[in-house]
């Protein structure tokens, strides 16, 4: 078996193209076969090195390997030019000056739903002709579905200066790769016609092998949560993004591998060794899939909550230093702090939102101060300290007795005494556990975060 998987480097490697590259290095791994990365860019004005890079790395951070490429489309245009010349000295293909208008009138006067024929010519683009007849596109996933012939247009397959097309140098790219499965998006699908039109041709004129057709599988449509085709709307719409975010390529790779496809038995969470045993096409649904964000934070959770601590404390450090908060990881505290944050975490991203105030310093939340540091609340933070500044360990255990002695002695909801004093060294109402927060301070940062926020109220 050998799959590819093609991107065009006009922009960032999305979310659909990310399912579309996991779904074919699984069926490459489950059948230990070859993937091959074949870059397109065939579109010359929106197709840039930086583009291609952002495939890249985006494709290793979701730690999807290759085993054959980068190939660069355009790097074969050699090899394009003398396919494209066999096709015209067969007169499979031919060379014509007509124009968008020029196809409108053949449409009014042979009906709309008759493809345009054109006349061969000396100079011009390159169509191919289409025969008489049907293209029966056999989708492993959609079942076949018949184009008829008469009602196709012959395909521009090359501009006049000789550049080929992107169905053309497709379908030759496939040839020669021998590829036997394209496994790509929904969209591709009007696509496919033409480009099985090509490998005929081609074949005819010997430019292929005898190796028969690729199989085809296009995959369902991507929709938001509300149904509604994905978009920027949706919350993150490409990998680089899903990387910012916090996410774990891990968590990324089993959940869009559920984006159309089951395991058969309604589990959720599947390591990726259990995806490569159990994917194939056969299990692919043709109905859209739906991407919710929501389902994939909660999905990340799990994975976060699964990992060794030392594991989590690296994958967060490095989360700060590429996201602006360089330098904390140094802190002597910052492995307990993440270890105090862990059951708390959906992404490497909330760390810094529930725990950076407890490295930084308090945030200045005006809402949390006059909800929880008004006369009440100032009144019990007067107790607080005076409760820890007597103890004598300032470890977790030591803390969570004097304040819940506290609770106890005032008769009060524990809220009433937790929440003044999280506002108090955190300066927001969000933080790990009270007790863990406040020893992970110390006595003196503690006592010292109290006394600040007593004497601004």
């Amino acid at each position: 078996m050998r799959l590819r998987f093609a991107p065009s480097p006009t922009g960032a490697l999305h979310i659909g193209g990310a399912r579309t590259a996991l779904f074919n290095w699984l069926l490459a791994r489950h059948f230990a076969g070859t993937l091959v990365l074949r870059i397109e860019d065939t579109d010359r004005e929106r197709s840039t090195p930086e583009n291609v890079q952002q495939i890249i790395d985006s494709l290793r951070w979701l730690e999807l390997d290759w085993d054959e490429g980068p190939v660069m489309q355009s790097e074969r245009a050699e090899r394009h030019s003398e396919a494209l010349q066999a096709l015209l000295n067969a007169d499979l293909a031919y060379r014509s000056n007509a124009t968008a208008d020029d196809v409108k009138a053949f449409k009014q006067l042979h009906g709309a739903e008759r493809g345009f024929r054109g006349r061969p010519e000396q100079s011009g683009a390159v169509r191919l002709r289409v025969p008489e007849g049907a293209t029966v596109v056999q989708d492993a996933i959609r079942g076949d579905t018949r184009f008829e012939h008469m009602h196709m247009d012959d395909p521009v397959i090359a501009r006049a200066d000789g550049s080929v097309l992107y169905n053309f140098a497709v379908a030759l790219d496939d040839l020669d790769a021998q590829i036997t499965h394209v496994v790509r998006g929904e969209d591709h699908l009007s696509n496919t016609p033409k480009q099985l039109l090509v490998l005929e041709a081609a074949n005819a004129v010997g430019l292929g092998s005898e190796a028969p057709l690729p199989t085809y599988a296009h995959l369902p449509l991507l929709h938001g949560a509300d149904g509604k085709k994905l978009s920027k709307r949706h919350g993150a719409a490409s990998v680089g993004e899903l990387r910012e975010a916090g996410f774990l390529p891990a968590a990324v790779r089993n959940y869009l591998a559920l984006l159309g496809w089951g395991a058969g038995d309604d589990q959720t969470v599947l390591s990726t060794p259990e995806l490569v045993e159990r994917f194939t096409l056969e299990s692919v649904s043709s109905n859209p899939a739906r991407f919710d964000e929501v389902k994939l934070r909660w999905l990340n959770g799990v994975y976060i909550r699964s990992l060794a601590v030392d594991d989590l404390v690296e994958r967060v450090g490095e989360h700060l230093d590429a996201s602006g908060h360089a330098g904390f990881r140094d802190d002597p505290r910052f492995a307990r702090a993440v270890q105090i944050s862990q059951e708390k975490l959906h992404t490497l991203a909330d760390f810094w939102e529930l725990t950076g105030p407890l490295l930084a310093g308090p945030v200045d939340d005006e809402k949390a101060r006059e909800r929880w540091l008004g006369p009440e609340g100032l009144a019990m933070l007067v107790q607080e300290r005076a409760a820890l500044a007597q103890l004598v360990s300032f470890d977790e255990a030591s803390v969570a007795l004097a304040l819940e002695d506290l609770v106890g002695r005032l008769s009060v909801k524990p809220r009433e005494v937790y929440q003044p004093l999280r506002v108090a060294i955190a300066g927001t109402t969000i933080s790990p556990g009270i007790f863990e927060s406040v020893s992970l301070l110390g006595r003196e940062d503690a006592l010292r975060r109290v006394d600040d926020a007593l004497s601004r109220g």
